[in-house]
């Protein structure tokens, strides 16, 4: 394949640039960093209805964090925030750039007929050779496993090798932070574990690379090295992936108890 062919023209997500914020008493070894996070949309009678209230969170360079929280909490919101898709209300911002932002479903990032085509096609906005473009393709692929399918269909795929393939778009353009939108929801098993152990791959493979993943199952915060609990647009709870599920069952135990009474 002629990968020139490729250049010039990207509908991929690109890579989302944070806008200038102040960085002020922010350690050097934290990749992203939300202070006091507001956010509110406006009804149609004019009314505010608050999302985010208040809300911090601060995650280590070089981890994976983990986002969880019951429908409605503003785990979505926050995330979109942190990617530069909204901006809050309120609150100061910083994430490492460049940043990338990976979809719930892949089929809305995953664009070319094939997976090599697909990793390649963000890269036409660099100024890079073909070598320097085919050693980034391969590199990504690689890292998250997806090696032996380079000329693969795209349509063949999985759902969860299609989310590794978006994947290692981001990681192609040199992304150092990953923004995962609930990856898994519509996996099955099989996949779920691919997918997650691709990301876990890619942060062993470049210490530079940070991830935050938002996630509904429990499961997977023992692939995590720390993780956020919210409620009610705030952060509430933070910790490692054993003391945040042990806080979620304490929880769901309590709201049983009390239906239960």
């Amino acid at each position: 394949m002629d990968l020139s062919t490729v250049f010039g023209v990207s509908t991929r997500i690109p890579c989302l640039h944070s806008s200038p914020r102040a960085r002020s008493n922010i350690t050097e070894n934290v990749a992203i960093e939300g202070r006091n996070l507001s956010f509110s949309f406006a009804t149609r009678q004019g009314k505010f209805f608050p999302i985010l209230k208040d809300c911090s969170l601060r995650v280590p360079s070089g981890q994976l964090w983990m986002l969880l929280g019951p429908n409605g909490c503003g785990k979505s919101t926050l995330l979109k925030i942190l990617a530069g898709l909204l901006q809050p209300t309120s609150g100061t911002l910083y994430v490492t750039r460049p940043k990338s932002f990976v979809f719930q479903n892949p089929d809305h990032q995953v664009v070319m007929p094939t997976v090599e085509a697909d990793v390649a096609f963000g890269l036409g906005k660099f100024i890079l050779t073909e070598d320097e473009v085919r050693q980034r393709v391969s590199k990504a692929l690689d890292d998250v496993g997806m090696s032996t399918y380079m000329q693969r269909p795209v349509q063949t795929l999985s759902g969860g090798q299609k989310q590794r393939v978006a994947i290692a778009g981001a990681l192609a353009e040199a992304c150092k932070v990953l923004l995962l939108d609930e990856l898994t929801t519509f996996l099955d098993q099989n996949d779920q574990i691919g997918v997650i152990k691709a990301v876990k791959n890619s942060l062993v493979a470049s210490d530079e690379i940070t991830a935050l993943w938002v996630t509904h199952r429990l499961e997977e915060l023992k692939y995590a090295d720390g993780a956020f609990y919210m409620e009610n647009g705030r952060v509430v709870k933070v910790g490692d992936g054993s003391s945040i599920m042990d806080f979620i069952n304490a929880r769901q135990a309590s709201y049983f108890n009390q239906t239960n009474s």
